[in-house]
């Protein structure tokens, strides 16, 4: 690799790993039953499992990997409202009142985060600092303005059009075409929140089975018997959490989510001035593209971190570095000979009608998945609500119950199809017009 463009200290693993490290949890004796067995220690794992363990439940949690290896370690930080359809597009589907909900749904989402980690005192550099999302056409920054200023009733978010004129107050660049500023939103250290979620969840009881994965799950009478490496338990109710990991012992899942790998590079440290150059008030920043870029600054506000998808295919970090920093320097004229810290990537998942998907299978299977690539305040949220709805609790209730999971054909959980679809919207990207 050239030195050029990698720093003498680069690592292939997330950035957020420098003060997070995964944590080596010592192996533990498999017990013979537990009320629940989960299967996933992301956001939505870890949370789902403090709910239930706080209500008095025996809770086991499965990991093939060390706790939080997963996208719940390798996300970018970015903490938004965003359920993925419109209003428009929901009203067209379910009508206005069931529109309405889904949407709220994402405002909830946001509301608890904060609550949550304010509740929870988990130290992870929350912070609401907002983000910009900039246009990266003119048609694009018409588009945006034209949703920002006609919200749906209740559904109302503070808002702030910035013309491109005005755009070097939110970031250095004069590359995007304005955009919308949302004050609400916020970031975080997504290790240092996964690792609060996991302490918490230790502390409270809650026996995590790292490295350890499941091999088999079964239905027996009342009960399932959940086969793993380390054994075999007797679990009354089993949740599935594995989100963009989900694997061919849940087949029926694994086909109704499409595993999306995003890469992410960290800058090695910039000048104090650089940085507050580029990004001034410390936003998160995304862009109107359908194939998107997103970037921030770093906690300690020292290294640009930006993201998106640079391959239509899979591909290792070392191969996705370069061509992020290309992206980059697209943005950011002035780190064309800024180095590469760190370079990964990692596993959203997507669904077929871009919702969020939460309920129970036929044979009792509790599951709770797709985010669609917002899963840093919906995962822990919704994970939560499933643990309510598993005890029973009427705040377990969400908008998004009861509605139809769906495939498609010849779909069994390998995205043969994805290099075209990203081919078709790079197209669009390049094209003048919004569609």
């Amino acid at each position: 690799m050239s030195s050029a463009l990698f720093a003498a200290d680069y690592k292939s693993e997330p950035y957020w790993w420098l003060s997070a490290p995964r944590p080596f949890l010592a192996p533990s004796a498999l017990p013979s039953s537990c009320d629940v067995a989960i299967v996933g220690s992301g956001y939505t794992g870890l949370a789902a499992a403090l709910e239930l363990v706080r209500a008095g439940r025996h809770v086991v949690v499965f990991d093939a990997e060390n706790a939080g290896w997963g996208c719940s370690s390798r996300n970018g930080g970015q903490v938004s409202s965003s359920i993925k359809p419109s209003y428009t597009e929901l009203e067209k589907r379910y009508g206005a009142a069931t529109a309405l909900a889904i949407r709220r749904e994402g405002l909830n989402a946001l509301e608890w985060i904060e609550n949550f980690i304010h509740c929870e005192r988990i130290e992870c550099s929350f912070q609401k600092a907002g983000r910009f999302h900039a246009a990266h056409n003119p048609a694009a920054f018409k588009a945006l303005v034209r949703e920002a200023t006609h919200q749906p009733k209740e559904l109302e978010v503070e808002y702030q059009v910035v013309s491109r004129a005005e755009q070097r107050g939110e970031i250095g660049s004069d590359l995007y075409h304005g955009g919308i500023l949302y004050p609400a939103h916020a970031s975080l250290h997504p290790g240092l929140f996964h690792q609060g979620l996991l302490d918490r969840a230790l502390q409270a009881g809650v026996q995590i089975m790292a490295r350890t994965r499941v091999i088999a799950l079964a239905r027996e009478r009342d009960a399932f018997r959940v086969s793993s490496t380390a054994g075999t338990l007797q679990a009354r109710d089993v949740i599935i959490a594995s989100n963009g990991y989900t694997g061919s012992v849940t087949a029926t899942l694994r086909r109704r989510v499409i595993p999306i790998g995003s890469y992410i590079i960290a800058t090695e440290p910039l000048p104090e001035a650089l940085a507050n150059r580029l990004i001034p008030n410390n936003r998160v920043i995304s862009d109107s593209r359908k194939v998107v870029f997103y970037f921030r600054l770093s906690e300690d506000r020292r290294r640009v971190l930006f993201g998106g998808r640079v391959a239509a295919a899979e591909i290792n970090p070392d191969i996705s570095a370069p061509r992020l920093h290309v992206q980059m320097t697209r943005v950011f004229p002035e780190l064309a000979t800024t180095r590469i810290s760190h370079s990964w990537g990692g596993f959203v998942a997507y669904t077929f009608d871009s919702l969020p998907h939460l309920g129970r299978l036929d044979d009792g299977t509790y599951y709770c998945m797709g985010y669609c690539g917002s899963g840093v305040s919906l995962a822990p949220y919704f994970g939560t609500r499933i643990a309510q709805q598993l005890l029973g609790k009427p705040e377990g209730r969400t908008a998004l119950d009861g509605r139809s999971f769906g495939s498609r054909p010849l779909y069994a959980g390998n995205p043969w199809f994805l290099p075209g679809v990203i081919g078709y919207y790079r197209l669009r990207d390049r094209l003048p017009m919004v569609w």
